[in-house]
């Protein structure tokens, strides 16, 4: 690797270059740390390193928060090294995610557009230190963020110090790719004036005072890769039956022939329904979405994709070499923003955007649980999908009907965990089928999600815990004593069926 000190274009910045070791020295025990990163990419890498290993010798805890998870175990080994006490808005690590559910880390579960806002308007505390990755820094002191935007403008504009780790693994080529729009604070906040996908309504690069650049730390550990899943034959069902149902709502002239702005959670399901579109007859497609991964590129490559607006680029080893080997052909067709723009209730509503997320488990009445497993253990975090469900023109939950083999069924009585309400959901769709339920009363969601969503080998219990709660009455007919049973017997035994 070069010195890196030709990405530091504002000479005056050289002298603050020191290393990681010498620059971990800032961060004290019980600080609040704002991070660079968002769904694996784009995170500061050789300073969170650094602290980890600082820490198994000078115990401290922090609080972190990010954009959303990080890559390279770093969540793991600042969790190994006890150097977290509290950690949001979302993680994705195992290690992590154990010491979370033991009750070791608190763990904030945030939706993603609220970080920084909650930040601005001292609902959280604001950062001690901000660590950004970027790839430059201008003549004029603009940082150049890498492959993600995250809370990273917020952070640096909120914290006492900041230290940038310059990343010399991610093509230069990458700057310009970025629209860094800060939302001013209350009262009298004006609308983001965003009205289309493509519209460009910041800078290229997050402007602070260099003052308040402590450090600068190169750079050499690339970003993680992230490993998609090949679509089976559950999630070609899913994107099929997605698929025909645009084609119907373009037809009955609800939906324009492109769809409008399309969103899609990260995962192999996710991409399965984004690969359907290339054998479509869509086209002229668009995303204002908060992650851009390998099918979004392959729908531009293929001629389907006009533009997509993100937070981050998500991406696979090899699509991340595709992207950057020819970055030239996506620059005008993507943009990075803020996680609180890319986020933002307020554009997701304007725009009409058609959110795709992917649900743990959902009930009868159309309630969704995203992150909760058996209703106590976390998997990941909510993430972004709450920005989009409650705000997006058609908001779409996928699921696998079974998981485990058949030992659970993602249609339930009751979810164990309500992340997402039956207020929102306007599409359910498992590899079974696909449920409209706008404008239904419960007892008709019921029907509708039996029917077309659930497993044959849990259709019939399901019919019968309907049929009996329906006895009772109610708007919404629930045997409470019953409700949970499925997950408490799976807890004992293993299996949701009664044996």
């Amino acid at each position: 690797m070069n010195n890196g000190l030709e990405r530091i274009r504002l000479t005056s910045l050289h002298a603050k270059v020191m290393s990681a070791e010498q620059a971990v020295q800032l961060i004290q025990d019980g600080m609040v740390v704002g991070m660079s990163g968002f769904g694996g990419a784009g995170e500061a890498k050789t300073v969170p390193l650094a602290l980890a290993d600082y820490a198994q010798t000078h115990p401290l805890k922090i609080t972190l928060a990010t954009g959303a998870s990080l890559g390279n175990k770093i969540d793991q080994k600042l969790g190994e090294a006890q150097a977290l006490s509290r950690r949001y808005p979302y993680q994705a690590d195992p290690v992590l995610r154990k010491m979370i559910n033991n009750g070791e880390v608190m763990y904030v579960d945030q939706h993603l557009s609220s970080t920084a806002d909650d930040m601005r308007h001292h609902n959280l505390p604001r950062p001690n230190i901000a660590i950004i990755a970027a790839i430059a820094i201008t003549e004029d002191g603009q940082i150049i963020p890498t492959a993600s935007v995250g809370n990273s403008a917020n952070f640096a504009e909120f914290a006492d110090q900041v230290i940038v780790e310059i990343d010399c693994t991610i093509n230069p080529v990458l700057e310009g790719a970025h629209d860094i729009y800060v939302a001013p604070s209350r009262p009298h906040r004006g609308p983001i004036p965003l009205t289309q996908s493509h519209d460009r309504i910041g800078t290229i690069g997050i402007h602070i005072n260099p003052e308040k650049i402590a450090a600068i730390v190169m750079n050499d550990i690339p970003d993680s890769s992230f490993k998609m899943d090949e679509a089976d034959e559950e999630t070609l069902a899913i994107a099929q039956h997605l698929i025909g149902f645009f084609e119907q709502e373009v037809a009955l002239g609800r939906l324009p022939d492109n769809l409008g702005p399309l969103q899609s959670g990260v995962g192999s399901i996710a991409n399965a329904v984004f690969a359907g579109f290339e054998h479509s007859n869509f086209k002229d497609l668009e995303m204002y979405s908060e992650v851009l991964q390998d099918c979004t590129f392959k729908l531009i490559d293929a001629g389907k994709m006009k533009f997509a607006s993100g937070c981050s680029m998500t991406l696979s080893e090899q699509g991340n070499a595709h992207v950057m080997k020819n970055f030239d052909r996506y620059k005008d067709k993507i943009i990075l923003r803020p996680q609180d723009v890319s986020n933002n209730p307020e554009l997701i509503r304007r725009l009409g955007t058609i959110s795709i997320n992917t649900a743990l488990e959902f009930d009868i009445y159309s309630n969704v649980n995203s992150t909760h497993v058996m209703g106590t253990r976390m998997m990941n975090g909510i993430g972004g999908s709450g920005d989009f469900t409650r705000h997006a023109h058609l908001a779409i939950f996928v699921s696998k009907s079974i998981a485990k083999n058949g030992a659970i069924s993602s249609v339930v009585p009751m979810v164990s965990h309500v992340d997402h309400n039956e207020h929102d959901i306007d599409i359910l769709v498992t590899e079974q089928g696909l449920a409209d339920l706008r404008g239904l009363a419960p007892r008709e969601r019921a029907r509708k999600i039996i029917d077309h969503c659930a497993h044959p080998s849990y259709k019939e219990a399901l019919n019968d815990y309907f049929e009996r709660a329906c006895v009772r009455g109610g708007q919404t007919p629930h045997i409470l004593e019953e409700a949970l049973s499925w997950h408490a017997q799976f807890e004992e035994t293993g299996q949701m069926k009664a044996s």
